[in-house]
């Protein structure tokens, strides 16, 4: 089947080079990374709705991976759920891997819960409370190592599709973006269908305050500004894209928070910015509060790609309410979609994630996991 043909993947942004990278992936065999790690801003109550509470966070990361490998969590009862109980969206990804056999690779970036499955550590730490002004260590040897890790990988696998878990993600990616002067004020996404842009906002005005960082004054040394007001897996995420694309396509999986990863890339190595997409879901392109495209025309023109996957006619309220702007993305969700269509041609569709995601569901209901 022709890339314009792939019915359930929709062209959001850069069409004509969205078709381009399509054609590259698709019938190709990819690796699906998860680059997992805990940042102490997400204990900020009201910035993350990844956990039921602020404190159980910690261990949203980690269960998410367990999810991914095992069909379950092992370091938490329950799947990771936010206030009100919706489920992770690795529930998505799942589904997608599994229907098309992808495998996953588990990147910890500097999770402070370990998942209880295999996973390579780049030796990271877990993240300060950005309004210390000193969030992240070991930021340039987690990026050397992470990008080490991507030159290796591109020789095992046709192209990368790169996720993440990390719970208060996108207020880390807000201080980052506005360091590197990119204009992001009111323009991240959130995992709660009200987001948060003025929390967010006084929590990263506070941290460039403490960090002593204007707008803009670290637009040339992206590494600087993770430490400052980062978290740890802006680096491993950045490194494994840098070493993988220089030789192979790769998808980088997310909403929002892509977007500083991409400033990130750009400002270190923009030869490889040309074998670079974003994959996410339609809940973040139709997402009122946020814009995407908004920022990534600030960063460099890289085509977006949406899985046009919906929940409104599900059985299950706790997907139904994805469809209200619960959660929206994360784990590689809309990522992991695309690329379950694009390696099998069309020959799996979003019906059949739906359907997957709807079986699984109902199976962790019944093991009492959600």
């Amino acid at each position: 089947m022709h890339p314009k043909e792939l019915t359930g993947i929709m062209l959001f942004h850069e069409e004509e080079r969205g078709r381009e990278f399509l054609e590259k992936i698709t019938g190709k065999k990819p690796v699906f990374v998860c680059v997992i790690g805990t940042t102490d801003t997400a204990k900020i109550p009201g910035i993350s709705a990844a956990g039921k509470t602020p404190e159980l966070t910690e261990y949203t990361p980690a269960a998410d991976v367990e999810l991914l490998i095992l069909g379950r969590c092992k370091c938490i009862d329950t799947v990771p759920v936010t206030p009100e109980g919706i489920p992770t969206p690795a529930i998505i990804t799942l589904s997608a891997l599994r229907l098309a056999h992808i495998p996953v690779l588990v990147v910890d970036a500097g999770a402070r819960i370990k998942p209880q499955v295999p996973f390579i550590s780049l030796g990271g730490f877990p993240g300060k409370d950005i309004r210390s002004g000193s969030a992240v260590v070991n930021v340039e040897e987690v990026f050397l190592k992470a990008k080490v890790l991507g030159e290796q990988l591109s020789m095992i696998a046709d192209y990368l599709v790169v996720g993440e878990s990390i719970p208060g993600g996108t207020t880390t990616a807000l201080a980052v973006l506005l360091a590197l002067g990119v204009n992001a004020r009111g323009k991240v996404s959130s995992s709660m269908p009200h987001n948060p842009h003025d929390l967010k906002i006084r929590v990263v005005e506070q941290a460039l305050k403490a960090a002593g960082v204007s707008f803009g004054q670290l637009g040339n040394n992206p590494l600087k500004a993770i430490s400052l007001v980062g978290d740890p897996v802006m680096p491993a995420f950045a490194g494994i894209v840098v070493g993988a694309a220089k030789r192979i396509p790769v998808l980088m999986a997310g909403g929002t928070q892509m977007c500083a990863i991409l400033k990130i890339v750009k400002e270190l190595d923009e030869s490889v910015v040309e074998n670079i997409a974003i994959g996410t879901t339609r809940w973040i392109i139709h997402d009122k509060t946020s814009d995407i495209r908004g920022l990534v025309e600030q960063i460099a023109d890289v085509p977006i790609l949406a899985a046009n996957i919906d929940f409104s006619k599900s059985r299950f309220d706790g997907l139904r309410a994805y469809e209200r702007g619960a959660v929206k993305e994360g784990v590689g969700a809309g990522g992991a979609v695309i690329s379950a269509i694009a390696k099998t041609r069309g020959g799996i569709t979003v019906d059949d994630v739906v359907r997957e995601v709807e079986k699984n569901y109902e199976l962790l209901l019944k093991r009492g996991q959600i």
